[in-house]
């Protein structure tokens, strides 16, 4: 009965778009509205695990040469889930993709808080991997702000989605303390007591979704498209021309997001080891990564906005310079400077931000409705992927050499981003002259 509910809002909702534009977009902004609440409790949810989940593992294996493990295991889980949710998103719609996917990060946070209790470094690493899921669907979750959305608005629609998660994401690294003390007042390690947080919020950010989104705004969105397909009477010459302009939209959208994961998990990972190394506790360890975190959200009002009225290649230049400009100052920094560690991680933020709503942009742009979940989930495996390696690596480079050399290397992987927006500009003129 429930099933047939949801069909029956679905073609209601269809039906009063398809006859209304004014009722398209009070759907848009309604469905904005339920993303921004979810997106409270899923950036809390991510951020906590984020803060100790490279100290958790310090802490079970006694070395640092692998604590970039844990933030490669959940970002690997991210891309195993990414693609889980994408493809459920694209048959079922987004309530259910995304539902499901926020459970699954609760399921394994609640994993990790067992591991911290057994000393189970086993448990810990598969429950990384499964709390991954609250990360990619943490990020899938800006897709659905654009699906109903002007192509005018699309930026701005992620920018609503990810500033929301600001709330939650300052929130859980500087509730370590809190959660830690809570944690050890129930006979858990402390360091246990921020999974518990991620439980808590994840769970709290799928039953937002499966409760409230209703009608769903992918279904909506696929059915609306369907009409002006049909409709279509261009010359074969111009599909071609426009589908190889999705296409390097697609690479060029991915690259982007691909890149700056890269550059922001490597080094966000190492930054509380390395503070750890110089004689920082869990509160400026959680401070820093607040700030980062919320460099990470927070600017995205404004970032969605300029990539909508300036345009997506002037901002991955921007990403490019801030990523860069970061790297530059997190090897300069003197380790005893939280101020100056500060700066370079709110820049880290920052040129991720500006890196993922563009990216994000251009990517929306050159999707079909009627295939864009799963291509988006495919993307979104990449991106993940891409975060798993640099996690991983950024352990290893520590270990062999140093966490300036780290930073400067990040720096100069964001240079591509411009090399990758050229190449874009340059396919679509010739492709737009023949």
């Amino acid at each position: 009965m429930k099933t047939n509910s949801n069909l029956a809002i679905n073609e209601e909702a269809i039906t009063r778009c398809q006859d209304s534009s004014e009722h398209q977009h009070a759907l848009y902004k309604r469905t904005l509205i339920i993303i921004m609440i979810a997106q409270v409790f899923g950036g809390a949810g991510l951020a906590a695990g984020i803060t100790v989940g490279a100290l958790l593992a310090q802490d079970m294996l006694g070395t640092d040469s692998f604590s970039g493990v844990p933030v490669a295991l959940f970002t690997l889980g991210s891309a195993g889930a990414a693609l889980f949710v994408g493809r459920l998103s694209q048959r079922h719609g987004r309530r259910i993709g995304l539902s499901i996917g926020f459970i699954i990060g609760g399921i394994g946070a609640i994993g990790a808080v067992a591991a911290a209790v057994t000393s189970s470094i086993t448990l810990l690493f598969i429950s990384l991997l499964i709390y991954g899921a609250g990360s990619a669907t943490n990020l899938q979750t800006r897709y659905a702000g654009t699906d109903l959305a002007k192509p005018s608005q699309r930026a701005t629609a992620v920018s609503f989605a990810m500033v929301s998660t600001t709330f939650g994401a300052v929130a859980g690294p500087n509730l370590v303390d809190v959660m830690g003390r809570f944690a050890g007042s129930i006979g858990i390690p402390p360091l246990g007591g921020p999974f518990i947080l991620a439980f808590a919020a994840y769970t709290l950010a799928g039953i937002v979704i499966y409760a409230l989104m209703r009608p769903d705004p992918y279904l909506v969105a696929k059915a609306l498209s369907v009409p002006l397909k049909a409709g279509y009477d261009g010359t074969a010459a111009e599909a071609t021309t426009s589908s190889t302009r999705n296409k390097r939209g697609i690479i060029l959208g991915a690259t982007v997001m691909i890149l700056t994961q890269i550059v922001m998990v490597a080094v966000m990972t190492m930054t509380p080891v390395h503070m750890g190394h110089h004689g920082h506790g869990l509160t400026e360890i959680g401070l820093i990564i607040g700030i980062h975190i919320g460099a990470m959200y927070l600017p995205s009002l404004i970032t969605g906005i300029l990539v909508d009225k300036i345009g997506r290649m002037p901002m991955v230049l921007a990403s490019a310079l801030t990523l860069l400009a970061s790297g530059i100052l997190a090897a300069m920094a003197p380790p005893d400077s939280i101020l100056a560690l500060a700066i370079a991680l709110a820049l880290l933020g920052l040129g991720w931000n500006l890196g993922l709503i563009s990216g994000t942009a251009i990517l929306v742009d050159s999707t079909d409705p009627a295939t864009r979940a799963k291509t988006q989930g495919s993307v979104d495996v990449f991106v993940a992927l891409a975060g798993a390696s640099g996690g991983v690596l950024s352990g290893v480079i520590v270990a062999f050499s140093s966490y300036p050399a780290l930073s400067i290397g990040g720096g100069i992987v964001s240079l591509i981003l411009i090399l990758a927006m050229i190449w874009f500009l340059v396919g679509s003129k010739q492709k737009s002259h023949e």
